[in-house]
């Protein structure tokens, strides 16, 4: 079983920070790898061509370990969510005659790119909502979804939890039923990467595209996407030179080249080689593997254990442990409380978390410890008396 990590953190003593969805703090060695690159910067003549991709294709082949991928080279470097999803949208092709079924409540970056297609096209917008009722909501959600996709389905966008309260969707079941009306999944993994386990073989999307500051420990301004096969000879959405074929000879750049690197390096974005955030991601992931996701999730899983049952006993709701991440939750209550109000209580005392939608959405790592979760209960429950 993992410890806490919070020794490879700078966490301030006293800070309960449950809050890693909205943004992780800085690891260590991830600080010392973007210092060592910035001071490298300071004399570029050390810098050499070859360091144009050896982080690079490093950064793909830890990604690829991470979700169980056997080809690093169907791994894209991104500088955001919207960009990787962009990228699929601009290879998808759609008309009058499709629906694009999307999450209700889902993070924007996989939502404005599908609205823009569908009026440009005509397709169809489907938006499947939550459930009202409390109980069994997740379950009957997951089935909602998959009675929604039909011959007309072209794509489904999702997540694998949802971001606001961590409700687990069932991709391999949604995943088999894109594949029997021919469409495309599309996933944002950036709330579950990282923290819980991914196997792209298993689920087999489309493309699945994550923001690199939150659950993978990197810095902000860095992706990365996979993108299958089906995507390997279409148009990305920047045109630039080191994902051309024999872009490695420099000297050569001026003989134009057509044809491109192999797998969904095309994809990648203009400048993708930079030298201060690929490092720093890199190490980032190189911790996670170490870890290993499924110990990072069991550890979450250990630190709340059973701690949350005194806000059930008081009136909160929580989703049950089969249809969650043990990484990311979300409590509600009566309709007389308003959320941010508890969670501007919860941030007087140091324990910090966010607002999404109707829940306060508590998101542990390897950095938090049971006495988070605890003192995070205490006040909760205080709070209602």
């Amino acid at each position: 079983m993992l410890d806490c990590q919070k020794d490879k953190f700078s966490i301030p003593e006293g800070t309960h920070y449950l809050n890693c969805a909205y943004m992780s703090p800085m690891m260590k060695s991830v600080e010392e790898a973007g210092q060592l690159s910035i001071a490298k910067k300071r004399n570029p003549s050390v810098i050499t061509a070859e360091d144009f991709f050896t982080e690079s294709d490093e950064l793909r082949q830890e990604f690829a370990t991470l979700i169980n991928l056997n080809d690093p080279n169907q791994v894209a470097i991104i500088p955001s969510v919207s960009y990787g999803i962009g990228n699929a949208a601009n290879n998808i092709p759609l008309s009058s005659q499709d629906e694009i079924i999307l999450i209700g409540e889902q993070f924007p970056s996989n939502v404005y790119v599908w609205m823009e297609k569908a009026k440009q096209t005509g397709a169809r917008i489907v938006t499947i909502a939550a459930p009202e009722e409390s109980e069994g909501r997740a379950k009957r959600w997951n089935e909602a979804i998959l009675e929604a996709i039909t011959s007309k389905t072209k794509v489904v966008a999702m997540a694998i939890v949802h971001w606001t309260d961590g409700t687990l969707f069932n991709l391999e079941a949604i995943s088999q039923r894109v594949k029997e009306v021919d469409g495309y999944l599309i996933i944002d993994g950036t709330q579950s990467v990282g923290a819980l386990p991914f196997d792209v073989n298993k689920i087999q999307p489309d493309a699945l595209i994550c923001a690199g500051y939150k659950w993978l420990l990197g810095p902000y301004g860095i992706g990365i996407g996979y993108y299958s096969e089906r995507f390997n000879d279409g148009n990305p959405i920047e045109y630039h030179w080191i994902t051309r074929l024999h872009s490695e000879d420099f000297a050569g750049l001026v003989n134009y080249e057509s044809q491109y690197q192999p797998g969904a390096t095309r994809y990648d974005m203009g400048e993708r080689s930079n030298f201060i955030l690929v490092s720093m991601q890199l190490a980032a992931l190189r911790q996670i593997n170490a870890w290993g996701v499924n110990q990072v999730q069991d550890y979450c899983n250990s630190i709340v254990g059973d701690q949350l049952d005194p806000l059930l006993d008081a009136g909160f709701s929580v989703e049950s442990d089969q249809w969650r991440g043990h990484h990311l939750f979300g409590i509600r209550f009566d309709k007389k409380h308003d959320p941010k109000n508890i969670a501007d209580m919860l941030d007087k005392k140091n324990v910090r978390v966010s607002v999404r939608g109707s829940a306060v959405r508590v998101a542990p790592y390897v950095f938090n410890s049971a006495t988070d979760i605890e003192v995070l209960v205490k006040v909760l429950t205080q709070s209602i008396l």
